[in-house]
């Protein structure tokens, strides 16, 4: 089974408004318009690094 029919199988089982929406991204990223959704999470990492660069966080994923 290759990844076009797996996804197909995917969609199947959606309602139409999930389908919708991803109708939607997939053509944003044939457009090349999916490219800020990485430059927007690059540029949101200080801010969260905040929160992932503490002894507790550190602590809470020591066992994965």
């Amino acid at each position: 089974m290759t990844i076009k029919d797996k996804l197909i199988e995917e969609l199947e089982t959606l309602p139409d408004a999930l389908v919708a929406e991803l109708l939607e991204h997939a053509r944003a990223l044939r457009q090349g318009n999916g490219k800020g959704a990485r430059e927007t999470a690059l540029a949101a990492e200080p801010s969260l690094a905040r929160d992932w660069l503490r002894p507790d966080e550190d602590e809470a994923w020591n066992d994965l």
